[in-house]
């Protein structure tokens, strides 16, 4: 059965986990970003006199601070503005680029594909558009390269999903690339202990998890866990409860949330007060960008 459509999902129990993928239950956000993102940055704009300098930065804007998870053109937006503020370099072409993402109804390749269309059809330059469209690809094509060793879930995921699914139906729920996640999840079975999977082209996470909430789960049966900001905005947005998965202590999150915060949330005690406090830790976790 497809489990990445919403027209062969049925609600089975009163409770919807919804888990994000990257860098939650897949331990794959750091070597994407390290290996792929950032690299593939300095190459494209030619940046490698200053290569250490761009990959801190990118590490930091997407890895270890409240931007942690950031859409990658917001990510890479936000590591240009770092590095003329620094006084280390102007990446040529931030301003067209930022002036797209400014107006576009979504940041992806392509609605980008058709800002290029739109501006060389009016006879407009389209090079910083294309330089960024062209960095996108070859990033998608070297997260595609990366060793399938290298491409594991976080320890347990399997015994966690198989718990989780006792008690409640189980969504991944990403933003990321639609094929990657499917490949992982597949590749690792895990794909078999969830109900359906919900990534990049379905539309963004609130609006995925919304969607979830029409087949009849109440918000407050509904839980978002996820390792970035992003998860847990996309859960207020919608009114539903959200569990942090903490970096650098993914193990020690999960396995809080299967001792504590499941018992909690499928019993009545996911209360305000137990909401406000892993946000606390959240927040102190990932610090602000200095």
């Amino acid at each position: 059965m497809d489990k990445c459509s919403f027209e062969n999902f049925k609600k089975t129990k009163p409770y919807l986990v919804c888990i994000d993928s990257d860098g939650c239950a897949m331990d794959t956000m750091d070597i994407k970003h390290k290996h792929c993102f950032g690299p593939c940055m300095v190459r494209e704009w030619g940046l490698s006199d200053h290569e250490r300098e761009v990959l801190d930065i990118w590490n930091e804007v997407n890895l270890y601070t409240m931007t942690r998870g950031t859409n990658r053109f917001k990510g890479l937006l936000l590591t240009m503005e770092f590095l003329e503020e620094r006084g280390i370099c102007k990446v040529e072409g931030y301003e067209d680029i930022m002036s797209w993402a400014k107006d576009a109804p979504a940041l992806s390749n392509s609605t980008l594909k058709e800002a290029i269309a739109e501006r060389e059809a009016a006879s407009k330059g389209a090079c910083a558009l294309k330089k960024a469209l062209h960095w996108s690809v070859k990033t998608n094509e070297c997260i595609a390269e990366l060793p399938e060793e290298k491409m594991l879930p976080f320890p347990g995921m399997v015994e966690r999903l198989e718990k989780m699914h006792e008690v409640a139906d189980v969504a991944v729920v990403s933003s990321a690339n639609p094929e990657a996640v499917r490949s992982e999840w597949n590749r690792h079975g895990l794909v078999s202990h969830i109900d359906i999977m919900l990534t990049q082209e379905v539309g963004p996470k609130s609006f995925c998890i919304k969607k979830m909430l029409e087949y009849g789960y109440d918000a407050d049966k509904v839980i978002m866990i996820g390792d970035a900001p992003g998860d847990r905005k996309s859960a207020e947005k919608v009114g539903v409860k959200f569990f942090p998965i903490l970096v650098r202590h993914e193990a020690e999150s999960w396995d809080r949330f299967m001792t504590e915060g499941l018992p909690k949330f499928t019993e009545g005690g996911y209360n305000s007060e137990y909401q406000d406090l892993v946000n606390r830790e959240f927040e102190r976790d990932l610090g602000k960008i200095e």
